[in-house]
């Protein structure tokens, strides 16, 4: 059985795979808390958002994708602090999905009562 497009499920999975090659850009500049940080708050987005697929009812589903929310906001403050920061690697493109992701994010929520 084949499931059908999720595209919240697909987009923050992706991102998941761009933060952990993000995460390893920032090691391999010496930049381990920065990295660290954003490879848990970053990765945890997709988890979140997978974990609420299997939600018991639309109240801990809400509940899951606002700590999704949560984790993308923190996601898109530690991609800000490097796009600021002296010597830290930047991609544009992870501050433009950060921003898509917690639009979508907040949509679901305040659509799911």
């Amino acid at each position: 059985m084949e499931s059908k497009p999720n595209l919240i499920v697909d987009l923050t999975f992706s991102f998941s795979l761009k933060i952990i090659s993000f995460t390893e850009i920032l090691e391999s500049n010496k930049k381990y808390n920065m990295a660290n940080q954003l490879f848990r708050s970053g990765t945890s987005i997709g988890a979140n958002v997978r974990e609420a697929q299997g939600a018991e009812s639309k109240g801990d589903f809400r509940h899951k994708c606002k700590i999704a929310y949560k984790e993308a906001e923190e996601t898109e403050y530690w991609l800000s602090l490097c796009k600021h920061a002296d010597n830290y690697p930047f991609e544009e493109s992870m501050y433009s999905d950060i921003k898509s992701i917690i639009k979508i994010l907040g949509k679901i929520i305040s659509s799911t009562h």
